[in-house]
């Protein structure tokens, strides 16, 4: 009997650099796209990986969630999350503004179909699942891999457990735990400094 598939739940750094030009490869022809520019892949590539954004948040964000002088983005969480306030890079800053201009000032969400109505969570999975393929990774991707690939590599970073509870919008430490687990590798060869 053959064992079960083991579903990759993480996307590791070098992996996470060949994503990254993906987004911005100009082969990419307007189909594959979706006639999207690259400030919306690009965003949708950073955001749930910087922000830990399941795809229900990040299909939800709405331009009124920016403060671009303070450089935020209030977090909405779902599945009774804790909400918070992230900061943002000024490469993620130079995007959403470029979104919003392409977008039309009027427009309350940020990330739109085709006919101009909200990205829905179905359309947002499909953009990042051809991400990965023109990416030409060998296992399909998922937004939530992103989430989930935040969550170690802060981790991996040190970062502490409270800290990464609230990073990840959780309520319950139980669900923080599975990420510092990875981490606790380091404790291996914590002499070895």
């Amino acid at each position: 009997m053959r064992a079960p598939a083991v579903l990759q739940r993480e996307i590791s750094k070098e992996e996470l650099g060949v994503l990254w030009p993906s987004c911005h490869t100009k082969e990419k022809s307007r189909t594959e796209t979706d006639g999207r520019e690259d400030s919306a892949d690009t965003i949708f590539y950073l955001g749930p990986f910087r922000h830990a954004l399941r795809v229900s948040e990040l299909v939800g964000l709405t331009v009124e969630q920016f403060d671009f002088k303070a450089a935020t983005v209030h977090i909405r969480r779902a599945k009774n999350g804790t909400p918070g306030i992230h900061g943002l890079q000024v490469d993620e800053l130079r995007l959403i503004r470029q979104l919003i201009r392409q977008n039309g000032e009027h427009i309350r969400f940020l990330f739109l179909s085709e006919r101009k109505a909200p990205l829905s969570i179905d359309g947002a999975q499909k953009l990042i699942e051809r991400l990965g393929e023109a990416a030409r990774l060998p296992f399909p991707i998922h937004a939530h891999m992103l989430r989930h690939s935040a969550g170690y590599a802060l981790a991996g970073r040190g970062v502490d457990t409270r800290t990464l509870q609230a990073f990840m919008g959780h309520r319950s430490i139980a669900n923080t735990v599975i990420y510092t687990a990875v981490a606790d590798k380091r404790v291996r060869h914590i002499w070895d400094r």
